[in-house]
């Protein structure tokens, strides 16, 4: 699919923002400063590195910062019967569908819309998790897609040209709710929150360090941080 310079740019400015990218920065100025015999400032860099990756892969840490986002909604035990759509956002399909499903086994005539572009592969994410969710069961005419938005901003804007006023469940996984109620919200849908993939951290001493999965949650949370700045600094929430 086209994609717009600014979106390039956007997603190229926040990955050189995210915890790993930066670590990897403070290495290569440790590095370019021993190239230049700057051996002093070489250790601080690669002090700072160290100190850096080793905050940034463990467990307290990414905990400390996914507990404000996965907080602000609970997972949704009484489900409206009267609510007939489900929009399941792009992304971590794996772990969000089966929330979908779960909803939609729970309703009857219900609709689910699958999001996601793709960015270098000939399938959308929208149409992955829409053979995802044929495999599981939901006949292909129950599946809607919506594979040309880039972003949860556009998603909002491409779901309110489909159904206007009418209520949906919004299903994502519970870090990345508050943003995309938010942006649904400010663009006049409105959205009952479905969150999924809780991280649910049990990990905490010493030993939780150098993990990868701590990265991980860190730079989900992170880039969440990112996206909300991004979203204020543009008027969309």
């Amino acid at each position: 699919m086209e994609l717009s310079i600014d979106f390039m740019l956007k997603k190229g400015f926040a990955t050189l923002l995210m915890p790993f990218s930066l670590g990897v920065i403070l290495t290569l100025l440790s590095l370019w400063f021993m190239h230049k015999h700057a051996y002093k400032k070489s250790k601080i860099f690669l002090v700072l590195a160290i100190i850096w990756m080793t905050i940034i892969s463990y467990a307290p840490f990414s905990n400390i910062l996914l507990a404000p986002l996965e907080g602000q909604y609970k997972k949704l035990t009484t489900i409206p019967q009267n609510v007939k759509y489900i929009l399941l956002l792009g992304g971590a399909r794996e772990e969000r569908a089966w929330e979908a499903l779960r909803l939609y086994l729970a309703i009857d005539n219900a609709k689910i819309i699958t999001s996601g572009y793709s960015f270098y592969d000939t399938q959308s994410d929208a149409e992955k998790t829409k053979k995802l969710l044929i495999a599981a069961g939901v006949p292909s005419d129950n599946i809607l897609m919506q594979d040309k938005a880039n972003d949860t901003k556009e998603e909002a804007e491409a779901l309110k040209s489909r159904l206007g006023n009418k209520v949906f469940f919004l299903v994502t996984s519970a870090y990345h709710m508050p943003r995309a109620m938010m942006l649904f919200k400010n663009d006049g849908l409105n959205p009952i929150a479905a969150p999924t993939y809780f991280n649910n951290p049990k990990e905490t001493g010493l030993s939780s360090v150098w993990k990868s999965k701590n990265l991980r949650n860190t730079e989900r949370a992170w880039h969440e941080y990112l996206g909300l700045l991004w979203a204020k600094i543009n008027g969309h929430i």
